[in-house]
């Protein structure tokens, strides 16, 4: 079946088989950010933005977002333009990622990214406790939250100048 969708802000026609998963059809599209999480929706590292809400791609069917708003980790950032060699800027969670060490393993990195970038879009000046709330959907056992945790909320105050 034929699905056209917005992808990282560009309209995206794909062929997808009905069963397909937002996953395995973004992987298949060359799309690797987005990690294989487990079968059950527990560990969140397969989350993206469906329409500005953390989603995890791995419990929907690819059809599903018909019409709608995807944003994967290579769409956040300089990524899009240049490609992951290019010299465009980090998005600022990313550089606060790597600067507060939140990146550890780096495996679920990309979906804490998604969720806080998701908390900042509604609420620019959110709490720790906000913060934390948002990223409870990714299961992290390297980090423990608190540099993440710290991470969105430098990259909030550099967002807000």
């Amino acid at each position: 079946m034929k699905i056209t969708f917005t992808l990282n802000n560009e309209l995206v026609t794909w062929t997808v088989p009905p069963y397909m998963t937002l996953l395995r059809a973004l992987r298949q599209h060359g799309y690797m950010g987005t990690k294989f999480s487990d079968e059950f929706g527990i560990a969140g590292a397969d989350t993206v933005l469906v329409d500005g809400r953390p989603v995890l791609a791995g419990m929907i069917l690819a059809h599903q977002v018909e019409g709608r708003s995807v944003i994967t980790i290579e769409g956040v950032g300089g990524f899009q333009q240049r490609g992951w060699r290019g010299s465009e800027p980090l998005h600022p969670l990313q550089q606060a990622f790597i600067e507060t060490g939140a990146i550890q393993c780096g495996y679920e990195t990309p979906a804490l990214i998604l969720c806080a970038l998701a908390l900042l879009d509604k609420n620019p000046n959110p709490t720790e406790t906000e913060v934390r709330e948002a990223l409870a959907g990714v299961l992290s056992r390297d980090t423990g939250y608190v540099k993440p945790v710290q991470a969105v909320l430098r990259a909030a105050a550099m967002l807000r100048g």
